[in-house]
């Protein structure tokens, strides 16, 4: 289920779209620095919590304390002090090569969709990506459910490999009698909204759900700026040292990606900012600016543009840089603003509540 915010701003918003109107900016989003009231409040109005999680059949083992004590007694050790583990299964197959691939692909799918937030295994998407990411989910489903069918008529000659290879260790009860069904993907929409009933229950309790929820997404907005800021910084830097020749003057080798890869970065934040941070939103206009149009190859013939979209990301790289080092800062200063030193807001011990230990597909 998708979040909700406040119904007043819904209805407002509603009203703009119908007029064919943008809904204002804040007062502050031209400015310079970090907005994360009005930002994290877009968070709520536009995006939705997702939960990806896998089963997965283990391929190792622990020695039982029998096996771990004779492993030791060469090296004259004592078998609890020895930490030992066997293979079940050659993960390095072609066939189980296949099933990780697809996990692969859905951890980066979801992940390039979408915003980190501070619970295990759940991250924000736009409420408009809702059904893509519904309909792309039950494909991988579909390919992950082939490729596992493909690794069981393989487990056979695995497990034979398996009982060659472990020779004593090998355990026919660490087998299951098939693949199917022990490899899986789920996910789900959660709320991460207090619960309306809670408002009938308990109406102060419900409100102090509602300022940890708010707390929740002013996290959710640092923990998606910071994210922003790391990747924005490697792509240039990496961009950069390409283009800046080597001691004895020659050219590095310069790879398509250097540049696609930033062009991939500039399509996303798009998509996903929720204008934080006005200083972030120039540098990246700049850096967008100056690669405006520009093929790899024409970087690798021009002497000229290499020098211009150098000087250019030099300027940008300095302000990322120090970017970094302000944002533990201004964490800091948050934490203070918001009481995080003493006590909570809500008149407990600072300690909130701590999220679950869920699985979850690769944060």
């Amino acid at each position: 289920m998708t979040m909700t915010a406040d119904r007043a701003d819904r209805a407002d918003r509603a009203a703009g779209r119908a007029n064919g109107r943008r809904p204002p900016p804040p007062p502050d989003a031209a400015g310079g620095g970090s907005n994360y009231p009005a930002a994290a409040q877009r968070l709520r109005l536009n995006f939705a919590a997702t939960r990806v999680s896998f089963t997965w059949f283990g391929t190792r083992k622990s020695l039982s304390a029998d096996q771990k004590a004779q492993a030791a007694e060469p090296f004259g050790a004592e078998g609890p002090y020895l930490s030992a583990a066997k293979k079940l299964l050659d993960n390095k197959h072609e066939a189980f090569q296949q099933v990780t691939a697809v996990r692969s692909q859905i951890v980066s799918f979801w992940k390039g969709l979408s915003l980190p937030y501070p619970e295990p295994g759940v991250r924000l998407i736009r409420q408009d990506d809702v059904e893509r990411f519904n309909g792309r989910m039950a494909q991988f489903r579909a390919e992950l459910t082939a490729a596992v069918d493909n690794l069981d008529n393989s487990y056979a000659a695995l497990r034979s490999a398996a009982r060659d290879r472990l020779g004593r260790l090998y355990n026919p009860a660490d087998y299951p009698p098939t693949l199917r069904g022990l490899f899986g993907v789920d996910f789900d929409f959660p709320s991460v909204e207090p619960p309306e009933y809670l408002l009938r229950l308990n109406p102060h309790l419900y409100q102090q759900e509602r300022l940890r929820i708010a707390e929740r997404f002013d996290e959710a907005v640092r923990m998606a700026e910071e994210a922003f800021v790391g990747e924005f910084g490697r792509l240039v830097s990496h961009l950069a040292e390409r283009l800046t020749a080597g001691p004895d003057g020659e050219r590095k080798v310069f790879r398509d990606t250097a540049v696609t890869n930033l062009a991939d970065f500039f399509r996303r934040f798009r998509a996903l900012n929720v204008r934080s941070n006005a200083d972030l939103d120039r540098l990246v206009e700049t850096a967008q600016r100056t690669l405006s149009g520009v093929e790899p190859q024409a970087v690798r013939t021009s002497e000229s543009l290499r020098q211009h979209v150098t000087s250019q990301l030099a300027a940008v790289q300095t302000a990322l840089d120090q970017m970094l080092v302000d944002q533990p800062r201004r964490r800091i200063l948050r934490q203070g603003r918001d009481g995080g030193g003493g006590g909570s807001r809500n008149g407990g011990n600072g300690d909130g509540p701590r999220p679950p230990a869920v699985a979850n597909g690769g944060d």
